[in-house]
């Protein structure tokens, strides 16, 4: 069962057990997905890689706007946004811990031969490549400095 299918059943069993909060969050999902699907590029397939890029954006969109939401003393906002981002999360694939993104970083840096800042781009390439969907490109940028200054 592809992404897709999985988010029309869960609507499915969201709806049964009245919980509107997830049923939003996949709502949403499932909305993003069609937008893809019919793009002019996509002739009616979506992949995986793709949908695991919506579901990330989507996952960044709410916890930003959380913290603004938070910010603005509007606590009972920034909770709905968080209990969706979590409903969405759920769909990605396990996220690597800190100590993961930096050992695959260290493995990138000694196979393109990275000397310092200078060759930054060329390594968050590569990271970025072979992270995608198990690591923020945040959290990855991070390390790529720390390890390349």
């Amino acid at each position: 069962m592809d992404f897709f299918e999985q988010v029309n059943h869960d609507i499915k069993a969201a709806m049964l057990a009245h919980d509107s909060v997830k049923l939003a969050a996949l709502r949403g999902i499932k909305k993003e997905f069609l937008e893809a699907k019919t793009s002019k590029n996509a002739n009616g397939e979506l992949s995986d890689e793709t949908a695991i890029k919506i579901l990330q954006k989507m996952v960044k969109q709410r916890k930003e706007s959380a913290a603004i939401f938070q910010e603005q003393n509007r606590a009972d906002l920034a909770e709905n946004e968080l209990a969706e981002a979590v409903h969405i999360e759920a769909y990605l694939p396990k996220q690597l811990s800190a100590e993961e993104i930096e050992a695959e970083v260290k493995k990138i840096i000694e196979q393109t031969g990275a000397q310092g800042m200078k060759d930054m781009g060329k390594v968050m390439g590569s990271a970025s490549k072979a992270l995608a969907g198990k690591a923020d490109g945040k959290a990855i940028s991070e390390v790529v400095k720390k390890l390349l200054a």
